[in-house]
């Protein structure tokens, strides 16, 4: 909501200087977010009366100009504006002013000087060289009533403040000036004086029929027939003025009246042209496949969820957002319509937002209008119309269909006091409800407790946000004074909630990532759904009811899509080395879940870290030959991040890797991800180069950290024994490894480690072609006495046996 602080003072001028009002107004819940001057510092410049022009004798563009300035002499001014001519009267900056600072940031002086041999004793100004406008169409033309001599910041009220709030939903009632007025008048109790309103005696007997036919979009309806007028009159400068610092261009004298008012008391209204209304209008919700062409140009296409009014023939008007274009207002329009209503919020809110526009109009509609002076407000527009545009009004139709009504909400005085943190007196309370014109009535109840005073409120038909006996506390404590609150410590204990030994935040895991050479990415939860079924086979992601892009419909379920993604923008800025993660929640449907503190019934909500690795393996060097990134590059970095827990790595499918270089992650025989290559498909599909190898993992397993413990040191040494085997080239190292550890060797195979793996190129005595040999050290010991050979040779044998029975390995010969 923006506004210049000259008309709210107009309205309620209290003893403040403007920071102290915009203190005031924040305090108090009405946030000031942001204080802007309407004309930026300038000196020197007054109203300046062209008596004369003349071409200039050197140049086709300029001309010569004799301008009184009110200085006592004609000054002799050469001027480059299209639109100079004798008459006018026009911002002259004389010799010695300064103007606004250009691109340069200094002020520009203005001095004595010759333009193509004429000399200039000053300067004609536009609204753009004053800052006073961001266009400029030449010379700003003021009125011919502009006193000359008179400094043009007095005469244009340019040391006027530009306020905006940044407003919550809950204060509809401050959208507008008079609503503004109206609390600050509350705030600081200084008088509030409205614009007086007269009822508008009819001069015709013209009417329009209008039927209500859903109460439950419009709850009153008021409209008039207004006849000859003029719709080229000019709207005065004070009304232009007024919407430009609103932030409201003027369109036209008809329209800019409606918009004044809306802004002035916070009504919106519609002017229609009379004449292209057919037979009666309607007031009823859309139909399905009915469609409207509205004033800013789009055709939209309605249905039963959607309120209009319609005439016989077609729909006229998007109830409550914006007028139809087929019934506009323009420069041969003659007899008018005239409607304000009050629509039910509900039955607005959302609906412009659907067809991907947003009104002034629909803004307060969604919020809640004060339905009880709709007829006041006619009244207030059909004046100002007759008053500018001239025209004959006929009677005022005034239809109250579903009016709402507001129900008493009770306040006690103690409960107030309790929540507020300091004693109120029953004295205060009522003065707070007396300046905020809130009607109640003061009652005394015995309770066990002891006797308490309650006061019942009936809202005011503007208060849409008061319901509850919290809402009349909060009014108390902020026209008291959020400063008045006594400053006390908090009694309650606070207990730390230490995280236990074994788990690590994920601030300490985004650590240990970047520690790894990878950069965190932050992307939106909401993705395309494309990236779903290309990347995790999803076919029913959850969909968003109210997406904030077209393309972003779906929660994600994986956070590989995401960096693809950015891999994609990086590689666009000619990126060669990218390694990325991201640590996020993702989102999946399970009917397991139960509704809870952090948990939402049906839906599953995990966080994962995933990582992306692309390009070359190490940063350009002379060290190291270059090489891309590979599965085992990235499967060791999974490997550091878990370690120094064990990690299984079993080949496995997954709808984003490659079929041949996917392995599923397990731990401790649990499956906390996967690490793999991108599938060559998609890689093709979304214009990768190389293909990156990404993995993503449970990040409630990546907290888990092992908790060391004490072990002593082995007080007797190990036995190692080399064992060369021949095993079918289709065994795996894991299934090697835990035969060698499982065996019944009564506990003496404390470790087995592969060093040489031999696969003859041609065939050799003892190894067939399907075949290979691979050399394995084990570790042997007993921690409580000495091994023997005997007791070697045994769990070697053991070790053999099981190798044989398991994996069908056999000792080299």
């Amino acid at each position: 909501m923006q506004f210049p602080e000259s008309w709210l003072r107009s309205f309620c001028n209290p003893d403040l200087n403007t920071q102290q009002l915009a203190d005031l107004l924040t305090m108090a819940g009405l946030e000031v977010e942001e204080l802007q001057p309407v004309a930026p510092p300038f000196t020197g410049v007054v109203v300046g009366h062209v008596l004369e022009v003349a071409k200039h004798p050197d140049a086709d563009r300029l001309n010569v100009c004799k301008v009184d300035a009110g200085t006592g002499e004609v000054l002799q001014i050469v001027c480059g504006a299209p639109n100079v001519r004798s008459g006018i009267k026009v911002p002259c900056a004389t010799v010695g002013a300064e103007l606004p600072p250009g691109a340069d940031g200094k002020a520009f002086v203005i001095k004595k000087g010759k333009l193509r041999g004429v000399e200039s004793q000053g300067m004609l100004c536009s609204a753009k060289e004053l800052g006073v406008s961001e266009e400029s169409n030449g010379l700003h033309i003021l009125a011919d009533d502009a006193p000359v001599g008179v400094s043009i910041r007095e005469h244009l009220k340019l040391d006027d403040t530009l306020f905006t709030l940044k407003l919550t939903p809950n204060l509809a009632h401050c959208l507008s000036v008079a609503g503004i007025a109206r609390e600050v008048s509350a705030l600081t109790g200084a008088p509030l004086t409205l614009p007086a309103i007269e009822a508008v005696q009819p001069a015709s007997d013209a009417r329009l029929k209008v039927n209500v036919a859903a109460p439950d979009l419009c709850g009153r309806f008021g409209g008039r027939v207004i006849r000859g007028v003029n719709p080229q009159a000019q709207t005065p400068d004070w009304m232009v003025e007024r919407l430009a610092r609103c932030g409201q261009r003027s369109v036209s004298a008809l329209v800019d009246i409606s918009n004044y008012v809306m802004f002035e008391l916070g009504q919106p209204s519609h002017v229609f042209d009379l004449d292209k209304i057919h037979g009666e209008l309607t007031v009823r919700w859309g139909q399905a496949g009915e469609t409207l062409k509205l004033l800013n140009g789009n055709t939209v296409t309605l249905d039963e969820q959607v309120g209009v009014i319609a005439d016989a023939n077609q729909v006229e008007s998007l109830a409550g957002i914006m007028g139809g274009d087929a019934t506009s207002v323009g420069d041969d329009t003659k007899n008018v319509y005239l409607e304000a209503a009050f629509w039910w919020p509900k039955a607005i809110a959302g609906r412009a937002r659907r067809y991907n526009f947003s009104t002034d109009a629909s803004h307060r509609y969604e919020r809640g209008v004060d339905p009880a002076p709709t007829a006041q407000y006619i009244e207030r527009i059909t004046r100002l119309i007759l008053d500018i545009c001239g025209g004959q009004a006929g009677p005022l139709d005034d239809q109250s269909v579903n009016v709402p009504t507001r129900q008493p909400v009770t306040l006690r005085l103690s409960r107030a006091q309790r929540v507020i943190g300091m004693p109120v007196s029953l004295a205060e309370v009522q003065t707070v409800f007396q300046r905020l014109h809130l009607p109640f009535s003061t009652q005394g109840v015995a309770g066990a407790q002891g006797d308490d005073t309650h006061l019942v409120v009936t809202p005011p038909s503007w208060r849409f946000d008061l319901q509850i006996e919290e809402d009349l506390i909060e009014e108390v404590v902020r026209v008291i004074g959020f400063d008045k609150l006594p400053r006390r410590a908090p009694k309650a204990p606070v207990q730390a909630q230490v995280r236990p030994e074994a788990r690590r935040g994920l601030y300490a895991l985004r650590r240990a990532v970047a520690a790894r050479g990878y950069q965190e990415a932050i992307t939106f939860s909401f993705v395309e759904a494309r990236w779903e079924a290309d990347f995790a086979g999803n076919a029913n992601p959850i969909q968003l009811l109210n997406p904030i892009a077209s393309q972003l419909s779906v929660m994600r379920s994986t956070l590989i899509g995401s960096l693809v993604e950015v891999l994609k923008t990086n590689l666009a800025r000619k990126a060669e080395r990218v390694r990325l993660f991201e640590v996020g929640r993702v989102f999946r449907r399970d009917a397991s879940v139960t509704d809870g503190p952090q948990s939402v019934a049906g839906f599953d909500q995990p966080v994962r870290v995933s990582g992306l690795a692309y390009g070359p393996a190490e940063a350009l060097q002379w060290g190291l030959a270059s090489r891309n990134v590979d599965f085992f590059d990235v499967k060791g970095d999974v490997e550091s991040l878990l370690a120094p827990r064990q990690a299984t790595f079993v080949a496995a499918e997954h709808p984003a890797f490659h079929p041949g270089r996917c392995a599923q992650v397990q731990v401790d025989g649990r499956a906390v991800g996967f690490v793999g290559e991108l599938h060559p498909k998609w890689r093709q599909a979304y214009d990768l180069p190389l293909a990156p190898v990404l993995f993503e993992l449970d990040a409630d397993v990546l907290a888990e950290r092992v908790v060391p413990r004490f072990a002593s040191v082995p007080r007797m040494q190990s036995v190692f024994r080399d064992l060369a085997l021949v095993v079918n080239d289709r065994t795996p190292h894991d299934s090697l490894i835990g035969a060698i550890l499982a065996a019944p060797a009564q506990g003496l195979v404390k470790g087995a480690r592969l060093f040489d793996i031999y696969k003859p190129k041609a065939a050799v005595t003892g190894i067939n072609e399907d075949e290979r040999s691979l050399a394995v050290r084990i570790e042997l010991r007993d921690d409580e006495q000495t091994l023997t050979d005997e007791r070697i040779d045994v769990a070697v044998q053991a070790v053999l046996a099981t190798l044989n029975d398991k994996l069908g390995a056999r000792v080299r010969t």
